[in-house]
């Protein structure tokens, strides 16, 4: 057993919380059932005839709180506790009366049988005040007392005290909620004092909110993360409080004078200032507030801010306390002399400022964290953090303040980004690390998949697991689906397009002709403007590399140098290779695969992938190192191998040699050292010629030269030429017969990538069996991954492992019993012990094949286009058939096969390899054209030529009468079905018929 087969994903995946996840664990502690005990007086010059509770939810409204709570009211301390008996609240305020004594009795009464429930008291007469005050210090049962002065908005203070009190141990450890604290002793103060500051800061936190959240319900979720606000009115509450909460304090606002050691201080409200300044590791806004304005002075002696709270303008003083102070408003940059300079709205603003505002400016506001104060108010809380520990003192240049924030900014933009998929930002396109979101709406099958691989490499500790190497997707944006049904629209293409009989290049010519989006070409064009590397532009259909539909290799892909030395020109490549891609829904191979598995092509719809390609350029040419497939399920094991173990595909250059099936290098990532070929048949089978990006055409025409039009194919020498060969070849030795690893003698060149797989140059067999295993088990399904490697050194100095694409493999699981021992040559079809697919295939009569008697390997694009006319017309009969034919199937390679794509020959339920003399016999290695076969449970056979244990039985063909032949491609139909069983555990599948077959079929039409 591999060290990798022993690896649990559940064990290693620590998926981190995204911002969403943690707001919506914040704040679990909801007031939202109120008992409010008054007298019927006292009610009701509350409620005034019912406007009360419109009142109360106009201000949840308002401040977009938008669950507000429910009055129930009771007149006395014993209907209070019938209630409190019957329904659940979560707190009680009891209004105090003519009775002075009364309250105080309810609220004993009340928590001796609800201890847990908070009691608030709200007095309405200001001369009661200090005997109420007084009386609640020696009632336990009482939290607070507050002041009715006519406005509702003193409810909505109370019942957020509560939430916040409950709430700030959680929240603050959970999502880094910041405090601000309040030390105040005087209730008719902090009854007004208090639903001013809730009002402002959540209006400043709710218009932060909107400009940076995307929908709605995410705007109302980071409310939650809005700063808690403590009420405390003793020096020793105070001190408790910074110091179970010293990292998160946002601000410290304090009276003067307030009880110390049990006493009145005078002095209380300045100590306990010069404490937070003492305890705390770095400065926070600190606020002194007195009726005498002569306290004035000692604020500015100790740094502080200062409010008269006889103050007419108030409520205006907090909120620009709170606006400015605190970081909720705009940043205003000053120059030395404290002048304004610039604004920045918003955190991009205030980015692309402090590139251009000057040294000065940047070391005012680093003397005192501005910077971080600011960046913390908009929940920017890692980036606040990652600068609050710098001092200008610590830099000899202080123009190395700005490489600073910068450096900051990327660093947490991309920790906070990683595996998620993230809105436009210019600044964004050219990261790694998570996909960026080009348009709303679907991601497709292919999207899909390339969200889920971001997702669970950034979630996972492959360094860890995997040292040698990075492990990364390349940039990535994708265009949702929504914009495709935006494009139809808008061209009023829909009538063309679904027209069933349409020809494709009208069709094509009107996309082409159409507009994209606004806002979708304002984006590509920022895109393009700053992403200055070859793209691919991708397919990423709804039914596309889907578990359940088994679409894949059906639309167009289109790479594109991006080197055009005009934007504008560029821009145009982009929009065009878009379309074309939006287009080729629509094509006939297309159409027919739709046709074939019985979807209505209305159903599909179309995102599109645009991806940075992997490589460097190498003397005009662009391409990676290494490209290949690797799948979870090998139907192709030999020697010790299990079907378990899987397999890959290896080649120098672009993808498309590998998926399009031509020469490459096969091998088992668990057993990377063994070969079954000779080393004749290695460098016969070698791969001799590689795709890359020509650079040279900064012009090329999508529309006439379609998906390959920046393509070129080069020989193998031209790779050794650029430097990329020394550890992907091995050189023939011809006098010894021997393969010698690397490049270093004369000789042939054979691509074996022997340094790597045997000499472990970089870990590829271990990073291939680690990602098949956890993408296996993620997916519940076999799995094929599309990669792509850079050996020049990438981050940390390491080669670059890139993941392309994961596509789920469909196998079915019935319990097939073959017995072989009891089968009869007479009636047997085929026997093959390398079998492809599972389960009991019914309903086939028909079996198209290749004529041994008139092959020609140098035919096979002739006896392909037979096959096509044989697939096409028994698909509008509805019959399914048992293709047989020498070589590889679905390969691009017309001397190794037939080479057709699998819309060619979409109707076969049965596909046979056979091998014929001279004629080489290995598995198809066409990545697309094998999605399909196992999506489809498509049975997929070899029968090597001259082997006992597998049999092709060619005779009993001859004998049926033929349905119609051409040159080179016959097709005969059993009177009976076939009885086809595949064992895809033990590879074994089998083809029976009937005897009364044996002598021909009647064919006549039916």
């Amino acid at each position: 057993m591999s060290k990798f087969d022993s690896i649990s994903l559940s064990s290693i995946y620590k998926r981190r919380k995204t911002d969403r996840d943690i707001f919506q664990e914040l704040m679990p502690t909801k007031v939202k059932e109120i008992l409010l005990v008054a007298t019927l007086y006292d009610s009701y010059s509350i409620v005034r005839e019912g406007q009360f509770s419109d009142k109360i939810f106009g201000e949840y409204l308002q401040l977009n709180l938008y669950a507000a709570p429910r009055f129930t009211s009771v007149s006395s301390s014993e209907e209070a506790l019938r209630v409190l008996n019957t329904r659940h609240f979560d707190m009680v305020i009891i209004m105090a009366g003519v009775d002075k004594e009364a309250p105080l009795r309810t609220a004993e009464d009340i928590h001796f049988v609800k201890a847990r429930v908070p009691i608030l008291l709200l007095v309405n007469n200001n001369s009661d005040l200090a005997y109420f005050y007084s009386a609640a210090q020696s009632v336990a049962a009482i939290d607070r007392v507050f002041v009715w002065n006519g406005n509702t908005n003193v409810f909505m203070a109370m019942i957020k005290y509560i939430e916040d009190k409950k709430n700030v141990a959680r929240d603050t450890q959970l999502g880094n909620v910041r405090i601000i604290l309040l030390v105040e002793d005087s209730v008719k103060y902090y009854s007004r004092y208090l639903p001013l500051l809730y009002t402002s800061v959540m209006t400043q936190t709710q218009s932060l909110v909107s400009d940076e959240s995307t929908d709605e319900l995410h705007m109302i979720l980071k409310m939650r993360a809005r700063p808690k606000l403590l009420l405390v009115s003793t020096y020793e509450d105070a001190v408790e409080i910074i110091n179970n909460y010293r990292e998160y304090l946002l601000c410290v606002i304090s009276d003067v004078k307030f009880a110390k050691n049990g006493v009145d201080d005078e002095d209380a409200g300045v100590e306990l200032l010069k404490f937070v300044k003492r305890t705390l590791r770095f400065p926070i806004p600190i606020l002194l507030q007195s009726h005498d304005v002569t306290n004035a002075e000692r604020a500015k002696d100790i740094g502080a801010d200062f409010i008269n709270k006889n103050s007419d303008s108030l409520a205006l003083d907090i909120s620009e306390f709170i606006n400015y102070k605190l970081g909720f408003g705009d940043f205003v940059f000053r120059n030395g002399q404290g002048e304004k300079i610039a604004v920045a709205r918003n955190l991009h603003e205030f980015e692309e400022l402090i590139i251009k505002v000057p040294v000065e400016s940047l070391v005012y506001h680093a003397k005192q964290n501005a910077f971080s104060t600011w960046l913390m108010a908009r929940g920017e809380i890692n980036m606040a953090e990652e600068l609050l520990p710098y001092r200008v003192e610590d830099f000899d240049d202080p123009s190395r303040i700005r490489d600073l924030c910068l450096n900051v900014f990327e660093k947490v933009r991309e920790q906070k980004n990683r595996g998620r998929i993230v809105n436009f930002d210019p600044q964004l396109v050219k990261g790694n690390r998570y996909i960026v979101r080009l348009g709303r709406g679907s991601l497709g099958g292919k999207g899909r998949g390339l969200a889920f691989i971001s997702n669970l490499i950034e979630n996972l500790d492959l360094k860890k697991l995997i040292p040698g190497v990075n492990i990364r997707l390349p940039a990535t944006a994708i265009i949702g689906a929504i914009e495709f049904d935006k494009f139809l629209e808008l061209n009023n293409l829909y009538h063309i397009a679904y027209h069933h009989h349409q020809d494709y290049n009208v069709i094509r010519d009107k996309f082409l002709e159409a507009e994209l989006s606004m806002t979708l070409k304002e984006r590509l064009f920022q895109y393009i403007k700053r992403m200055d590397r070859p793209l691919a532009i991708r397919s990423s259909g709804l039914f596309e590399d889907s578990l359940l539909r088994p679409f894949s290799g059906v639309y167009s892909t289109y790479l594109i140098p991006n080197n055009h030395p005009d934007v504008d020109v560029r821009f145009e490549q982009l929009m065009t290779a878009v379309k074309l891609v939006y287009s080729s829904i629509f094509t006939p191979d297309a159409i027919s695969y739709f046709e074939a598995i019985n979807y209505k092509i209305e159903e599909e719809k179309m995102a599109v992938i645009i991806q940075e390609v992997v490589g460097h350029e190498r003397n005009n040419k662009f391409y990676p190192t290494i490209s290949g497939v690797a799948q979870s399920f090998n139907y192709y094991p030999y020697s010790y191998m299990e079907p378990e173990d899987g397999f890959a595909v290896a080649g120098v250059g672009l993808g498309m040699l590998v998926v399009g099936g031509e020469k490459a290098f096969r091998f088992c990532p668990k057993y990377p050292n063994l070969n079954n070929s000779s080393v004749h048949d290695m460098v016969r089978d070698s791969q001799r010629e590689f795709y890359a990006i020509d650079m040279t055409r900064e012009s090329f025409d999508l529309t006439r030269d379609g998906e390959d039009a920046a393509i070129t194919q080069y020989r193998m020498v031209e790779a050794e030429k650029d430097g990329v060969l020394p550890h992907c070849a091995s050189t023939y030795d011809v006098e010894n017969d021997y393969l010698i690893p690397g490049i270093d003698q004369k000789g042939p060149r054979v691509i074996d990538f022997a340094n790597i797989l045997k000499y472990d140059h970089l870990p590829l067999s271990d990073t291939l069996q680690l990602l098949l295993n956890l993408f296996k088990q993620a997916m519940g399904s076999p799995v094929e991954l599309e990669y792509s490697l850079e050996l020049e050194n990438g981050e940390y100095g390491l080669p670059t492992f890139y993941l392309l694409q994961i596509k789920p493999l469909i196998r079915q699981e019935e319990e097939i019993n073959i017995d072989l021992g009891a089968m009869d040559d007479k009636n047997t079809l085929m026997i093959s012990h390398r079998g492809m697919g599972h389960g009991r295939l019914e309903g086939i009569r028909d079996v198209v094949y290749v004529d041994t008697d008139t092959f020609d390997r140098t035919e096979t694009r002739a006896i392909a286009r037979e096959i096509v006319e044989v697939n096409n017309r028994l698909g509008k009969e509805g019959r399914k058939f048992v293709l047989i034919g020498p070589g590889r199937w679905g390969t691009r390679d017309p001397f190794t096969g037939i080479p057709v794509i699998w819309a060619n020959i979409n109707n076969a339920r049965v596909i046979i390899e056979m091998g014929l003399p001279d004629f080489p016999l290995d598995a198809s290695l066409g990545s697309h054209f094998f999605h399909n076969v196992t999506s489809m449970n498509v049975g997929y056979f070899s029968v090597p030529h001259k082997t006992k244990e597998n049999f092709l039985n060619l005779d009993i063909l001859k004998k049926q009468e033929v349905v119609w032949e051409s040159k080179f491609v016959k097709h005969v139909r059993f009177e009976n079905e076939l009885e086809i069983l595949m064992n895809g555990r033990e590879r074994t599948a089998v083809i029976r018929f009937d005897e009364l077959n044996s002598g021909g079929a009647d064919v006549s039409p039916e």
